[in-house]
C-alpha cells in the first residue's frame, strides 16, 4: 500500500515529528511504501493566488501544486499530522488544501450541481496535538466540530475514506510516560487500519 504522510510543524524536535517518525517505521514495518511531505522543510507556499486559480481554471496548473497532486494520485492513504492551532488546521496545511486539493483534481460539480468527489477509493487517517485538555475539547464540542471540518468538510468532501481520526491534548503539559503512550497508539493505528 502506498501512504502519503503530509507533516505540518516547524519544530523537528517536536512531538509531532515523534509522531511521524512512528507513523513511518510502523507502516514500512508491514512493508507499506511512505512518501512524506515535510510542508515546513519544502518552505512550501500556502498562499493560493489569482494567478493559481487561474491557470488551474486553464488547465495550466502550476508545477507545485501538481506534483503534491501526483503524491495524491499515487498515494491508497493519505494522513495528515499536524498540531491545532486556533482550533484548526496551522496555515500552511490550510493553504495546502487551498491549492492541492483543487477543483477539478479533488472534487467537481456535477450537471446538477452535485459534488463529484474525485479522490474515492482513497484512505484517510488524520492526527492532531493541541494543549488544551482533550476532556475540555470534548465537553465544549470542539472535538466534533474539527472532525465535522476536517473529516468531513475536506476528507470526505472530496470521497477520502477517514479511517481514524486521532486528538491528543494536552501535549505540552503530559509528561513523557504520557507521550509514550499516545505514541504507542499511533502505532497500534496504523496496524490495525492498514
Amino acid at each position: 500500500m502506498k501512504h502519503l504522510l503530509v507533516y505540518a510543524h516547524p519544530n523537528p524536535n517536536s512531538f509531532n515529528h515523534a509522531i511521524l517518525d512512528t507513523s513511518t517505521k510502523a507502516l514500512e514495518a508491514k512493508g507499506h511504501e511512505v512518501t512524506v511531505r515535510d510542508l515546513y522543510q519544502m518552505n512550501f507556499n500556502a498562499v493560493l493566488t489569482s494567478e493559481d486559480m487561474a491557470a488551474l481554471r486553464s488547465g495550466q496548473t502550476p508545477e507545485d501544486i501538481r506534483k503534491e497532486q501526483d503524491y495524491i494520485a499515487g498515494a491508497d492513504c493519505i494522513t495528515f499530522i499536524y498540531p491545532v492551532w486556533w482550533t484548526g488546521l496551522p496555515a500552511i496545511l490550510k493553504g495546502y488544501v487551498d491549492r492541492v486539493l483543487s477543483y477539478g483534481f479533488a472534487y467537481a460539480y456535477g450537471s446538477n450541481g452535485n459534488i463529484e468527489k474525485l479522490l474515492t477509493g482513497k484512505k484517510g487517517l488524520l492526527i492532531s496535538t493541541h494543549g488544551t485538555p482533550s476532556d475540555i475539547y470534548e465537553s465544549i464540542g470542539m472535538t466534533q466540530s474539527l472532525k465535522q471540518t476536517s473529516d468531513g468538510g475536506i476528507f470526505d468532501f472530496c470521497g477520502i475514506e477517514v479511517v481514524n481520526h486521532l486528538f491528543f491534548g494536552s501535549v505540552p503539559q503530559v509528561d513523557d510516560a504520557a507521550r509514550k503512550g499516545m505514541l504507542a497508539q499511533v502505532e497500534q493505528t496504523f496496524q490495525t487500519h492498514f
